[in-house]
């Protein structure tokens, strides 16, 4: 059950300067197939979430995210957001008139920043990649390609409903519809040798997204992966691919400015970003995480999970099933958790003014960090080593709570 804004204004431990960005984060729950490795939220469409004569029920959705964003107002009122992220689920199975009408209702809500950046995530797949040109008209300005890879074979155990020649025509669609799109890729697949890591980066270069987000797969619990695990290269083996991928695509001109994210000069998500600086960000939608600050707590909210229920219970205004503070213990993890996945690190000052903390509070694990080689310090900035960023959850750990 959320508060109200004076249960969040009332006066506590902590001590914010100055409020962070604001992204807000849509959810939209719906896949053709859950995919085997998969534990992000997302549904297959079941007959009893059916529109009355099938297929997505576009608009009584889009009815429950607004009514959603209305209820949330109040805990934002005056911000701006400066970007949003339409991710899922498959986003783009909603028709780009369903994305225009959503949009068009946050506009008229919430103030968005002159250029926000506005995401959507897409699949490939033939019958959408004639929809892309149509996401763009409705507003969206960045699309995230679920690519994963450009092999028939892997594609296939990774439970894709898409195969290579798809994957090839929905980035170039991409290409051309947008100034800026990412593609996503997966490595240490079931089977993968390095000539296979090779052709799929070969394939995905040439292509010349703007943005790469490269991920580890990862056997995740609760998923079909987990119940039957699949054969993955060697440990050994996913740091030799790692190593490629950072060689190739530097070789590319991409920058790894993150610990899965290559991009061009100024083509960085600033959505993705701003989680990463341990910004505020509103989630509406089926099981979305809101984090916000306040000016002596930083709070965060979970909706509820299950689409039908999500769409019931926000129409009634009760969208939010946990609201808490985060800890005051807890927050200088939770800050590191993000902050140690970039490159370029972080300015203790910035450490300062997103927690509300004083530098008393992470100096132990910073010189623990600092004598391990995990990460260096010059003028102000943490920065993680090459050592640093190999073994991130070690250099994470260094902060949790005692």
């Amino acid at each position: 059950m959320a508060h109200d804004i004076q249960h969040y204004m009332r006066p506590g431990t902590l001590q914010l300067t100055a409020l962070p960005p604001l992204s807000l984060y849509i959810h939209l729950p719906w896949c053709l197939r859950k995919c085997p490795y998969c534990d992000f939220n997302s549904h297959e469409l079941h007959v009893r979430d059916q529109a009355p004569g099938g297929g997505l029920p576009e608009q009584h959705y889009i009815d429950a995210l607004v009514a959603d964003l209305e209820s949330a107002l109040p805990l934002v009122w005056g911000r701006t957001a400066h970007s949003i992220f339409i991710g899922g689920g498959t986003p783009s199975l909603f028709s780009p008139q369903a994305i225009e009408t959503l949009l068009s209702a946050v506009r008229a809500r919430l103030r968005l920043e002159a250029d926000c950046e506005i995401t959507l995530e897409a699949n490939p797949g033939t019958f959408e990649k004639d929809r892309f040109r149509a996401f763009r008209a409705a507003g969206v300005t960045r699309l995230s390609v679920g690519g994963q890879s450009f092999n028939d074979r892997h594609l296939k155990t990774l439970g894709r409903v898409h195969d290579r020649a798809q994957a090839l025509a929905a980035v170039q669609e991409a290409a051309e519809a947008f100034d800026t799109f990412n593609l996503d890729i997966m490595y240490a697949l079931p089977g993968q040798t390095m000539e296979e890591l090779d052709q799929d980066l070969d394939t995905a270069l040439a292509l010349k997204p703007p943005h790469i987000s490269i991920y580890h797969l990862t056997i995740e619990p609760n998923t079909y992966f987990a119940k039957f695990p699949p054969v993955v290269p060697e440990d050994d083996t996913a740091y030799a691919m790692l190593d490629r991928i950072t060689e190739l695509t530097t070789q590319a001109g991409m920058q790894r400015y993150e610990i899965s994210a290559y991009a061009q000069p100024g083509h960085g998500c600033f959505h993705n970003t701003n989680y990463w600086q341990f910004g505020d960000y509103l989630g509406i939608g089926a099981g979305a995480h809101t984090k916000l600050s306040f000016a002596h707590r930083v709070v965060r909210q979970v909706r509820w999970r299950e689409p039908r229920m999500y769409m019931e219970k926000a129409l009634a205004g009760q969208a939010v099933t946990q609201d808490e503070e985060v800890k005051r213990a807890e927050l200088p993890f939770e800050y590191m958790l993000n902050a140690l996945r970039l490159r370029e690190g972080f300015m203790l000052q910035d450490f300062m003014a997103r927690t509300g903390l004083p530098l008393s509070s992470i100096a132990a694990g910073l010189a623990e960090a600092e004598s391990k080689g995990l990460i260096t310090q010059h003028m102000g900035r943490v920065v993680p080593t090459e050592r640093g960023f190999d073994f991130l959850s070690d250099l994470q750990a260094l902060f949790l709570p005692g």
